[in-house]
């Protein structure tokens, strides 16, 4: 006899008589998702409500079904995996405009070092001259533009090494080169990021609209 929870089966259970009946297991129900895909096309059928009127006065069917086409090639079958996906292409895309940026900058810092070091080689000789002639005004005027040549680029070349050793000519050669080479690579990666980001976050607004979350947030921030 299986004792269940009566009388007689707890007294038995109470006397160390029988062990606790176990419970039947609950058929585990799985939690319910909501297809993104087929509420914006119940939405779109019913055609209706404020939401889907100011939807339409801003976007159109094309729009809509080249988002639909968006959500079924990326596998996208809910609100919360567009959200992840669309903040992913817009971190890809600030990660890789930081990374641009700084290569510009270093290639552009190389460019203006290595002209620097070209233009107080050339005046250097000139300079030296000057320093032989006990800095003589008439020197100084025959010489002036070679002069500020060379101080400006001893000026540039101290600002960028900041006490650093002047690298060789060679040697900022190659790494001009390799910063040009990095920077062709990360613009190609920057402009399809770009492309990602605008094309999720356009398709994204588009069904913020439509389903009225738009309206939503839109109410929230005037109730703040």
């Amino acid at each position: 006899m299986t004792l269940g929870f009566d009388p007689e089966g707890i007294k038995a259970v109470i006397a160390g008589e029988h062990p606790l009946p176990e419970l039947p297991e609950e058929p585990t129900v799985p939690p319910r998702r909501v297809n993104l895909i087929i509420d914006i096309q119940e939405r779109m059928a019913q055609g209706k409500g404020p939401a889907y009127e100011r939807w339409a006065k801003v976007y159109n069917l094309k729009q809509m079904a080249a988002a639909l086409q968006y959500l079924q090639e990326h596998h996208l079958t809910d609100y919360a995996a567009l959200t992840a996906r669309t903040e992913a292409a817009v971190d890809h895309f600030h990660k890789l405009s930081d990374e641009l940026r700084t290569t510009e900058e270093a290639l552009s810092k190389t460019s203006e070092l290595m002209a620097a070091t070209v233009d107080y080689a050339k005046t250097r000789p000139v300079f030296d001259g000057y320093k032989a002639a006990r800095y003589s005004k008439k020197y100084l005027a025959q010489h002036e533009a070679e002069l500020a040549t060379y101080r400006a680029a001893k000026d540039t070349m101290n600002t960028i090494l900041n006490g650093a050793k002047l690298p060789k000519i060679e040697a900022l050669k190659k790494s001009r080169r390799e910063l040009a080479r990095q920077k062709k690579a990360l613009y190609a990666e920057y402009r399809e990021a770009q492309r990602q980001m605008r094309e999720a976050v356009a398709i994204k607004a588009n069904i913020d609209h439509l389903l009225g979350i738009t309206d939503e947030r839109e109410n929230k921030a005037q109730e703040r």
